[in-house]
């Protein structure tokens, strides 16, 4: 896999004057922006940049926005595009001529200033599951978009609001005991559209004048509240035997009412053990938000449990109810969204407070049932049953997106499904595509008929062997499945809600079944690499070797079923038993050749051996594991043995420089004519070697020795 720093980090380059980046802040030293003129990303043609985080092609100017163009947004701050832009007619990438041309590192920024000796870095977006980067420290958010990140720790700051600092006036950090962490004054906040929407964490009203905000957690107060002392003891309706009086804390405490672990000031009765955050004594009285729910939510004080209506799980002394739809929810299910694009599903998702019909609904990512009476999400393509819990589809943002209006839905389909093929040559009787021109190669590609299966004849895709309709080149051995040919340049992968753009790598590891592999792969969001067998699977599916359907389940540690490793990334598994499958064994190939056999091999998944070698290794093998065997020679082998470890190579690939020291490059046989000697250790080399590209080296090493 590729370290998550090389692919985050940017080399920093010089800034632009200050004139030309109006969003650097004042504080910047007019003698740093004069030394930092040029950027790298320009190239010498002034229509065109080559930008860092886009560098498969140089992005061109487009001047004037055509209608079609509007349809696209920024993938640096996710606006709707509009010019002047820069854009990739390959990749549909495209930036803002502002986002385009932002620095790629800052020396400093006000609202971080204790390790502003350090700067800032941009970077694309947040990694998948990256709890260290909270959001960003002043609208809060968590979005899809550039952001510049301390160098030193996890404060970080997305671009749009980078690009609005000039407009506010900081003061110098304070600290006070209300809270944990420092506070910071902004005077003038309502620059940011996304402050708008953010309520006082104390009044819970709108934020409308100077507040007080904390870079580092979700916490803002208005100047007012800020400057009003807090009581040292109150009454309060959920806890009536006594009074709370005012305790501090730094180490975390429960609260009773929220039910989450917080630190600094609280109210607490110690005769009960009884305690209450802060934020939760004062609650909003009123919750309203139409875009969420077309009624006000009220509060309800009420000891005891409760079960939410909205995501099914018990609350504790706070709800919130509406009385027109008969609902009680808890706070955080006031604001669910109305609309969600959920990456394991085709179609926009809507929010439903019960379920129309009166069929049986299981959710399609824990496959256990959907109330009737409880709200869910749903899908309203006609023909289409897809229905999930709340709190299954909410569960991780890095596989949902928020929609604000019905038609983003299909913008967000028009983006994806560029085919990979550039163009049709020449079309046959049956109307299929006969001689066609494609991305991964320079010459044309013919269409031919169901082939004979060769050991050596692989699909450069997917690496598998030739024996179907496929297209080849006339000119040298390259051949696709029609199906590989035909796979888009850019698609929508269900593992995250993304992009996946398609690339011809000539060796890469594959992030999902840690298989090395020659052929296409699939990158999303820059770090994770996929390929084409681990593309093509869902997230439901069936399989010849259990007997009932299985689903990805990103949080299952079991051990696999095929192979007997403990899956570390998440597996498909089954709803009604204990049968779990990792990506590895679930895109194994059906048959193999081995010269153990005049035969292929077939997998197979059950022995009713007691107990069982392998004819290749003669070591012991697990009957209750899948392994390949022959029912004519009554022949059986381990996966590994058979298949090797570099199956999926294509001999003479160019191994990456990061996986050896060697001066030269090196290139990846799966076998080796005559016996030349290993340079590592002196042995006599017969399969699976690396050898150098310059033909007056002599270097040889196993790959074993080599550490593949």
């Amino acid at each position: 896999m590729k370290n998550e720093n090389e692919s985050a980090s940017v080399s920093v380059s010089e800034n632009e004057n200050k004139s030309e980046n109006e969003f650097e802040n004042e504080s910047v030293s007019e003698g740093d922006s004069e030394s930092e003129i040029e950027n790298e990303s320009v190239s010498e043609n002034e229509n065109e940049i080559q930008h860092p985080f886009h560098e498969e092609h140089p992005l061109v100017l487009v001047a004037e926005q055509s209608n079609e163009g509007l349809k696209a947004h920024c993938h640096g701050c996710g606006e709707l595009l509009s010019a002047p832009c820069f854009t990739c007619i390959h990749c549909n990438y495209h930036l803002h001529k502002q986002c385009a041309e932002a620095p790629l590192s800052l020396p400093n920024h006000p609202l971080h200033p204790e390790c502003s000796a350090l700067g800032f870095f941009l970077r694309q977006r947040p990694f998948p599951d990256d709890d260290r980067v909270y959001g960003c420290a002043l609208c809060k958010e968590k979005r899809n978009m550039f952001f510049y990140e301390c160098r030193s720790c996890w404060f970080s700051i997305d671009i749009k609001c980078a690009q609005l600092s000039s407009s506010f006036k900081f003061t110098q950090l304070s600290k006070h005991d209300i809270h944990q962490h420092p506070l910071t004054f902004i005077e003038s906040p309502m620059a940011i559209d996304v402050l708008k929407r953010l309520n006082c964490s104390w009044c819970h009203e709108p934020l409308i004048d100077a507040i007080y905000l904390c870079p580092d957690c979700p916490f803002i107060l208005h100047k007012k509240c800020f400057d009003h002392e807090l009581p040292p003891e109150i009454d309060h309706l959920t806890h009536r035997l006594h009074r709370l009086f005012l305790n501090r804390s730094d180490s975390d405490y429960l609260c009773n009412l929220c039910q989450k672990q917080h630190s600094g000031p609280f109210y607490s009765c110690s005769l009960c053990h009884f305690n209450i955050n802060v934020e939760c004594a004062w609650p909003r009285s009123i919750v309203e938000d139409k875009s969420r729910h077309q009624h006000p939510f009220s509060l309800l004080w009420r000891r005891g449990s409760f079960i939410c209506d909205a995501c099914d799980t018990e609350g504790n002394c706070i709800s919130y109810i509406c009385s027109t739809c008969s609902l009680m929810v808890h706070k955080d299910c006031t604001s669910l969204p109305r609309i969600i694009k959920f990456s394991r599903h085709d179609h926009c998702i809507f929010h439903k407070y019960f379920l129309e019909d009166l069929t049986r609904h299981d959710c399609k990512i824990c496959f256990n049932e959907v109330k009737l009476d409880r709200e869910s999400y749903s899908c309203r393509k006609p023909g289409c049953n897809y229905v999930v819990h709340v709190n299954c589809v909410l569960e991780h943002q890095s596989l949902y997106e928020v929609i604000n209006e019905e038609k983003q839905c299909e913008e967000l389909k028009e983006k994806s499904m560029q085919s990979s093929i550039i163009r049709v040559i020449e079309v046959n009787e049956a109307g299929e595509a006969a001689n066609i021109e494609h991305l991964s190669h320079q010459h044309c590609l013919v269409l031919a008929g169901k082939m004979e299966e060769e050991i050596d004849r692989k699909c450069d895709g997917c690496m598998l062997p030739i024996s179907n309709i496929c297209y080849y080149c006339s000119k040298c051995p390259f051949f696709l499945h029609k199906t590989c040919a035909e796979l888009p340049r850019i698609k929508q992968h269900w593992f995250r809600q993304s992009n996946a753009t398609l690339n011809f790598d000539s060796f890469n590891r594959c992030n999902f079944c840690s298989q090395s592999c020659s052929g296409f792969f699939y990158k999303i969001v820059e770090y994770w690499d996929v390929c084409i067998r681990c593309a093509k699977v869902a997230d439901i599916i069936e399989c010849e070797g259990h007997q009932h359907f299985l689903f990805f389940d990103f949080k299952c540690k079991k051990e696999c079923n095929g192979c007997g490793k403990k899956c570390q990334n998440g597996a498909f598994r089954c709803g009604k038993c204990r049968f779990a499958l990792d990506f590895g064994c679930l895109t194994l190939p059906h048959s193999a050749l081995h010269k153990i056999d005049e035969h292929k091999l077939k997998l197979t998944y059950h022995d009713d051996k007691e107990q069982s070698y392998c004819d290749i290794c003669e070591q012991y093998r697990d009957p209750s594991l899948w392994y390949y065997s022959c029912s004519i020679c009554d022949t059986s082998a381990h996966l590994e043995c058979v298949l090797g470890n570099f199956l999926f190579l294509k001999d003479g690939s160019t191994l990456p420089n990061y996986e050896h020291d060697h001066d030269h490059g090196l290139k990846i046989f799966r076998k080796v004519e005559g016996f030349p000697k290993c340079s590592e250790c002196g042995r006599f080399c017969q399969e699976e070697i690396v050898k150098c590209k310059e033909s007056t080296c002599n270097y040889i090493l196993h790959c074993k020795c080599l550490g593949l």
